[in-house]
């Protein structure tokens, strides 16, 4: 089926409301934003989809009010979860019936070189995102599942989808070619993709505007550190590095991911430790990084145990600022001049302590945090460093809803306000 309509009247001039949703393989994320003041109108989860003790949280935006509503017991599937959201919408005359609603904006963890943009999905459009599942086994099947369903609940609306990977796809081919026979690379699609676009591009280009420049002017470092991490070169607007590769498991220490690693660690551990692929798969992915080194994954707990002297946790803290330190260094070789270094994400924006000591040492590259700066804790874009830094440090909270509302309306507001057709999706050669 394919979601290209036209305008049909003037309700569709006035369509300016984004539903974006974020389907993982057992959840569904959803908000929905007025593209008017970029505003969001509702906000919701729903989680443990299959299971016997499944949640949704909704949380009305509208009206001064923001108090959360909570439905338990099971939701079967994917098309049960959207329909819950879309009841608990339309319970605050926000219905996906409505005339105001633009589109229906989809995160897509993996694009691979084909989808370089925003794409209205069409039929081949989502085949070639199907195509892509080896690459991305844990997302782009979850992702699927939610974009089939929102077409069944809304087929005559453009759903778009917005890519995790676009962002990086701009990186030169030395930067994201792994140095392995060229044949076998293509045959199996084996490259550097990067992950968490969506973020980098939304971060650099509000560093940017911190500074008071255009995004062509500037060259920014972007730390994305969750319970996923990576780190992106920005050069004038465009990412020509990223620490992510293939799949979201190289570069940086995160949560539960090893980051990068000798690749010959898997071939001993098949052999020498009789780990099967899969076993091997679950240690790097899910029982490495922080907890696989300390056994906790979340920053303010491992900082309370520091703080108690546990060098468990201390040994944990200093290999992941360590990493983090190799690639700021790395990243400003790589661009050769760098304007800002930036924190965002869940570790990145509230724990000082990373912050500090990952800057820590830095000085003759021009980076410095004032103390007193870094302790603040805001949900605002902001300055760390002190003005004489010849490299500004800063905290850019993230917003990667907004980012895939922004695109997505960039592809199919226009169009529709101006009387013509919403673009057809298209694969990109």
């Amino acid at each position: 089926m394919t979601t290209t309509p036209t305008k049909e009247g003037s309700a569709a001039v006035q369509a300016r409301r984004v539903l974006v949703l974020n389907s993982g393989s057992s959840s569904v994320k959803y908000q929905l934003l007025d593209m008017n003041d970029r505003s969001r109108l509702a906000i919701g989860l729903v989680e443990r989809i299959g299971e016997e003790t499944s949640r949704l949280l909704h949380t009305p935006l509208t009206g001064g009010g923001a108090e959360t509503r909570e439905r338990n017991g099971r939701i079967a599937d994917h098309a049960a979860a959207l329909k819950a959201a879309a009841e608990e919408l339309a319970a605050d005359g926000l219905g996906l019936d409505s005339p105001e609603l633009a589109a229906i904006g989809h995160r897509v963890v993996h694009g691979g070189l084909r989808f370089t943009r925003p794409t209205v999905i069409t039929d081949e459009v989502l085949t070639e995102i199907e195509r892509l599942v080896p690459v991305a086994p844990l997302h782009n099947p979850a992702n699927i599942t939610g974009i089939r369903t929102a077409q069944a609940l809304r087929p005559d609306l453009p759903q778009v989808a917005v890519f995790d990977t676009a962002f990086h796809t701009t990186m030169p081919e030395y930067a994201a070619r792994y140095a392995i026979d060229v044949e076998t690379a293509d045959a199996h699609r084996i490259r550097r993709y990067g992950f968490h676009g969506t973020s980098h591009a939304y971060v650099s280009r509000k560093a940017a505007e911190l500074l008071g420049r255009t995004p062509e002017e500037v060259n920014v470092i972007v730390l994305h550190l969750g319970n996923g991490a990576s780190a992106s070169a920005v050069a004038a607007g465009r990412c020509v590095e990223t620490s992510m590769g293939l799949t979201p498991l190289e570069g940086l220490v995160m949560g539960t991911r090893s980051g990068d690693i000798d690749p010959a660690v898997t071939f001993h551990l098949k052999r020498v430790a009789g780990m099967s692929t899969d076993e091997i798969d679950v240690l790097l992915n899910k029982k490495s990084g922080l907890v696989g080194l300390c056994g906790d994954n979340d920053m303010r707990e491992i900082r309370r145990r520091i703080d108690e002297g546990d060098e468990r946790a201390a040994l944990a803290f200093d290999i992941y600022v360590h990493r983090l330190k190799k690639y700021i260094g790395a990243y400003s070789a790589v661009l050769g001049r760098v304007d800002a270094v930036v924190f965002t994400a869940g570790v990145g924006e509230n724990s000082a302590p990373v912050r500090e000591a990952a800057i820590a040492g830095l000085e003759e590259l021009g980076l410095v945090v004032d103390a007193d700066l870094n302790a603040v804790r805001s949900g605002e874009p902001r300055l760390i460093s002190p003005n004489y830094a010849r490299v500004a440090v800063a905290v850019v909270p993230t917003d990667e809803e907004l980012e895939i509302a922004d695109q997505t309306f960039a592809l199919v507001g226009r169009a529709e306000s101006a009387g013509q057709e919403v673009p057809a999706g298209q694969v990109d050669n």
